[in-house]
């Protein structure tokens, strides 16, 4: 029996002739003083962007699928002795099936199968399974194409897929259902293979009564723990169906009009990012091209802020994720200009620089009263380190990288960062989840004693001493204080499965090999106790894009995740979790409408239409060329709570007050209630605004408002607040100010539906 491995992403031998960054980076800087007229930072940022995607190679990236089959069909037509086609026809078929060539796929499968005959190759059974399904991959994809892509509606890609969401082409359903009953007839403990063909039978109706008893997973799987309500998908009619590769979400009012409007990027080299502006009517129209962001592409994570202190929201682009050596690409700070235009000055204020990455955070840690930024750079393992980054402010639009002169020396494959002051000493602490080694947190020790030498701050790693190392393969994390006790607990996604198997067994009750998300409840101590299990949320959930908000306006913090990963075999539903009063959380997946089968990026919690609920807006698709799809808006239905608006403006504290502290005394039915807030832009994939939205429960009234600003230490009292109404509130000011939101209606889910093409 001859074998060949093959992988669950399939890469060319890797050589990584890499590119020579140095000069690149050089002309960014230059270009103006050599050309005349000069030309703008965007402008610059662009033509480089351009000249590295030109330059990059399918060795250098695995993503590359059409390069990649290039490459393979030149080995083949050259390619004299009939074995070694084997591998090559199988990796041919695995990359235009990435590519979303599905029949050129199976054709490719159908030659490896004549070809191994022919040559009297007995395939092993790890061999057999990953062709066959692959094979049931191709059909089910094109009925994906010719459905959910070609005639989208509400319902496309929703688990359990029912209703308008039924494919009504069902001929590639129909086939991958025959291939995998066949697989399952051999082996009948594939759990890969039964999962797949429960979401091939939901396309076609035939789930669950015509999927045999055996391998049926049970409805009652799916069913949520409580009933949120459903949120209907209007992205379509709203004109936020953006057709593109996985990216980020970044919902904010970027014109000051007090409407909030959208920004996404999609991870491919040459994507273009796009700013939709809310039109105040339920929809929203493209202003790319006038914002000035023509040509800056690619990127797969946005982060807002405000780093000049100017009012208006600027926002942080992060590329090369996943790519490896590849992924050396800059990331860009785009400056909200404040008449509706951006511009990249990324070169100008000291922030070019070349890695892979996809995860920032932006926070006070020295109190100055300017934003600072650290970036988690992704090092692989026996590969060129990419550590990561720490941007001090120099309060005069530029700054200085100083990561190891504040003792963050981080050489490791970095998934995720986010910060919070989690032992309440004024000062935000670090925390770093990280790929296939213990997490990290870093405290906050504040200035660095003259006899440190070389630092100049300190950061502490306490991570084992505090709890908080696991997951090991871990990527999105959050801190937030989920049980309003005052202190920031922690949310780890995990990241790890053997294959789809694992999420099928994990729904199932069965032993699995994935890894499990954790939530550390914060002690008050400087430790933290895993309550995973306590809190349902021991699962393998395989979460990417994450955020936290509130759906129901109860006053406690809810969260999505975005899930999957490349494999196009994770066909997996992204998560919504509710906040049970604080003591745990219950799965509203499917009550919700929130189970996009499709792989889920950037996520965020934001009210487009200003009604006082939180909408939730998520970028969607994979990383391979094919693998692309609509993003998504779930719009709120209401559920009948209070809440208030806080948009924060600081005078000696950061502009926006990201890192300040609220606390909300509300009094009610039930009598009166504490509710605890940061300010900050959510969890490390996805970024919500700035503006704070805090739901209230069933509060008849704000007795008083606690806002400690981050770094300045100011603390105020405003007693003049009312629920359901939207505030300004300044550092200096002794009362809060009213501000007026125009409300509008979202569309009905039935409205036509605008699919937008890249």
């Amino acid at each position: 029996m001859i074998h060949f491995r093959i992988h669950a992403e399939c890469r060319l031998a890797p050589l990584f002739a890499l590119v020579a960054w140095l000069p690149l980076a050089s002309t960014i800087s230059t270009a103006a003083s050599t050309s005349s007229p000069p030309k703008s930072g965007t402008a610059q940022m662009a033509e480089l962007l351009a000249r590295l995607a030109k330059q990059t190679t399918p060795q250098q990236n695995q993503f590359l699928t059409l390069e990649q089959i290039r490459l393979l069909q030149e080995q083949l037509a050259t390619n004299t002795v009939p074995a070694n086609a084997v591998p090559l026809e199988y990796y041919l078929g695995t990359q235009l099936l990435q590519a979303g060539k599905n029949e050129e796929a199976l054709a490719a499968f159908g030659r490896l199968s004549r070809l191994t005959q022919k040559l009297g190759i007995r395939q092993s059974a790890t061999n057999d399974i990953n062709i066959e399904i692959n094979r049931a991959l191709a059909h089910l994809r094109m009925g994906e194409l010719r459905n959910c892509l070609t005639n989208h509606t509400s319902q496309s890609c929703l688990l359990p897929i029912e209703g308008h969401g039924i494919h009504k082409w069902q001929e590639g359903s129909r086939a991958a259902i025959g291939i995998l009953t066949n697989l399952l007839q051999k082996y009948p403990d594939n759990l890969s293979a039964r999962w797949l063909l429960n979401v091939s039978a939901m396309t076609v109706g035939d789930y669950p009564d015509r999927v045999p008893a055996r391998w049926l997973i049970p409805p009652k799987t799916f069913a949520s723990d409580y009933d949120i309500g459903r949120f209907p998908e209007i992205a379509g009619p709203a004109g936020l169906a953006i057709n593109q590769l996985s990216g980020g979400s970044a919902v904010e009012d970027f014109d000051g009009d007090g409407l909030l409007d959208v920004m996404v990027t999609s991870i491919g080299l040459s994507d273009q990012m796009t700013l939709f502006h809310n039109n105040g009517d339920g929809t929203f129209s493209d202003r790319t091209k006038e914002a000035g962001l023509t040509g800056l592409t690619g990127g797969l994570n946005l982060v807002t802020t405000d780093y000049n202190n100017d009012g208006y929201p600027d926002v942080l682009v992060v590329r090369g994720a996943w790519a490896r050596e590849g992924g050396r690409f800059p990331d860009s700070l785009l400056r909200n200009n404040g008449d509706g235009t951006f511009e990249d000055v990324t070169a100008a204020v000291g922030m070019l620089s070349f890695h892979p990455s996809q995860t920032a955070v932006w926070f006070d840690f020295d109190g100055d009263g300017w934003l600072d930024v650290f970036i988690g750079n992704e090092t692989a393992q026996n590969e060129p380190r990419h550590s990561c980054e720490l941007y001090r402010n120099n309060r005069d639009g530029t700054f200085t990288e100083m990561a190891l002169g504040a003792g963050l020396r981080i050489n490791s494959y970095v998934k995720g960062v986010t910060t919070g002051d989690f032992n309440n000493d004024g000062r935000p602490d670090l925390y770093v989840s990280i790929l296939g080694k213990p997490n990290q947190l870093f405290r906050n020790d504040g200035p660095a004693p003259a006899s440190s030498g070389t630092n100049t701050w300190t950061f502490t790693e306490v991570g084992a001493a505090a709890g908080v190392q696991k997951p090991i393969w871990s990527f999105p994390t959050w801190f937030f204080d989920y049980d309003n006790d005052g202190f920031e607990d922690l949310y780890v996604g995990s990241y790890f499965i053997r294959d789809v198997g694992d999420i099928a067994a994990d729904y199932l009750g069965l032993p699995n090999n994935g890894e499990h998300a954790k939530l550390y409840h914060n002690r008050g101590n400087g430790t933290f106790e895993d309550v995973s299990k306590a809190a349902n949320l021991d699962h393998v959930l395989h979460g990417m894009g994450a955020n936290f908000g509130d759906l129901d306006n109860d006053g406690w913090l809810d969260f999505y995740l975005g899930t999957g990963n490349p494999d196009l075999t994770t066909t997996i539903p992204n998560r919504m979790f509710r906040n049970a009063d604080g003591k745990s959380f219950q799965d509203v997946t499917t009550s919700g409408g929130f189970g996009h089968l499709q792989k889920g990026h950037g996520v965020s919690f934001a009210d487009i239409d200003n009604d006082g609920d939180q909408d939730v807006h998520i970028d969607m698709g994979g990383a391979y060329s094919g693998d692309i799809t609509p993003n998504a808006l779930f719009a709120n239905p209401g559920h009948g709570n209070h809440w208030v608006k806080l948009q924060l403006v600081g005078v000696k504290a950061n502009r926006p007050g990201i890192g300040a502290r609220l606390k909300l005394t509300l009094s009610g039915p039930t009598g009166e209630r504490v509710i605890h807030h940061t300010v900050n832009t959510g969890g490390s994939f996805g970024s919500n605004p700035l503006r704070q939205e805090i739901g209230l429960g069933d509060a008849k009234a704000i007795k008083s408002l606690e806002v400690l600003w981050p770094g300045s230490g100011t603390r105020q009292v405003f007693t003049n607040l009312e629920p359901d109404r939207s505030y300004r509130l300044k550092e200096d000011a002794k009362v809060a100010e009213v501000v007026p939101l125009k409300t509008f209606a979202l569309p009905l889910p039935d409205a036509p539906a605008l699919i937008r093409k890249p």
